[in-house]
């Protein structure tokens, strides 16, 4: 896999760069996806790069894992979109930015909670179980950070005084754990089974996927500026993530070489494993849409662990026009 740097003096220090361009033909216009970290949640993406399936749009990602990092990319111009919950949309809005999600990618809670060697619960007291442990639930700003507050919210037990959280980049979390920094870890693949693999915790004994249902957890998100001077441009990036979650779920062999392409180090029986228990647990969109039940799951999360402060409504930072366009044509 070619790597080159690219805006290497325009992204933060300590991000991951990666450079992945892939095109069927000429390019109306090359584009920057930042993603909070390189995961097989954003498998369509890399199907769809893949195949060339952006037939007038190049992309390229770069991996940020920062909390915000990927969100402050698009603010700042730096990079076309990001993907992540449309809540960063929301934190945006409160500031004054506009920002919309316009496909969607990963319509579960991607992120599962693992216990080390000898720590594993006895039973689902959960507010007795994590009352006075320490846990790795990704950087502070981040979706899975966010779930971790609010669940403790749900329990009754305080983030600051009944537990310890190691805020630490998500491809971290094996290492925290792992150094006992933390007795909790909360991830996502291929992460998780590494871990297992690894003999450094068990399997989940909490799925976020099964416990919270339909969730708006990573969207491609973009500029407001952006859709309405560039709408063919967001016309063409939606229609490519589309083909890609539809050839995800009826490819299901070669979606896999392709991931086997993205995590080259991984084992293949590791990957096999990751991509089953996604498919097991309905991760990803088959459409692209949003639904309205999914944000107000993403809501709740935010507002409820105290990270968003007001109410913002789905069409203020969600324009399906795009993806219902697409459906419409086919």
């Amino acid at each position: 896999m070619n790597r080159r740097t690219f805006l290497a003096t325009t992204v933060s220090a300590g991000a991951a760069l990666i450079g992945r361009p892939f095109i069927s033909r000429a390019a109306a216009k090359e584009v920057l996806v930042a993603e909070p970290v390189h995961s097989t949640g954003y498998l369509p993406l890399y199907i769809a790069m893949a195949k060339g399936f952006f037939e007038d749009v190049t992309v390229n990602i770069v991996t940020i894992e920062t909390g915000g990092g990927h969100t402050n990319a698009v603010l700042s111009g730096q990079a076309f979109a990001f993907i992540g919950g449309p809540e960063h949309d929301a934190f945006a809005k409160a500031k004054g930015a506009e920002l919309r999600a316009v496909v969607n990618c990963v319509d579960r809670g991607n992120v599962y909670f693992m216990a080390a060697k000898g720590f594993e619960p006895a039973d689902k007291n959960w507010p007795s179980y994590f009352k006075g442990k320490a846990i790795a639930p990704g950087p502070y700003g981040g979706t899975p950070n966010s779930i971790m507050r609010y669940l403790l919210k749900q329990w009754g037990l305080d983030a600051k005084s009944d537990v310890t959280l190691i805020e630490t980049a998500s491809s971290a979390v094996i290492a925290a754990v792992r150094g006992k920094q933390a007795q909790i870890g909360e991830t996502t693949e291929p992460y998780v089974t590494q871990g297992v693999r690894q003999s450094i915790w068990g399997e989940p004994f909490l799925n976020i996927p099964q416990e919270l249902g339909p969730y708006a957890y990573s969207t491609f998100n973009v500029r407001l500026e952006t859709v309405q001077k560039e709408p063919e441009l967001v016309r063409g990036f939606v229609r490519g993530m589309v083909k890609g979650l539809k050839f995800l779920y009826a490819n299901r062999d070669e979606s896999a070489e392709i991931a086997k392409k993205q995590f080259p180090t991984m084992p293949i029986e590791d990957l096999k494993a990751t991509l089953d228990r996604s498919f097991a647990d309905q991760l990803w969109s088959k459409d692209g849409m949003i639904s309205r039940e999914a944000w107000k799951t993403a809501s709740a999360v935010v507002r409820g662990a105290g990270i968003l402060k007001s109410d913002v409504g789905y069409d203020e930072i969600i324009d399906m026009s795009f993806v219902e366009s697409i459906r419409a044509s086919q």
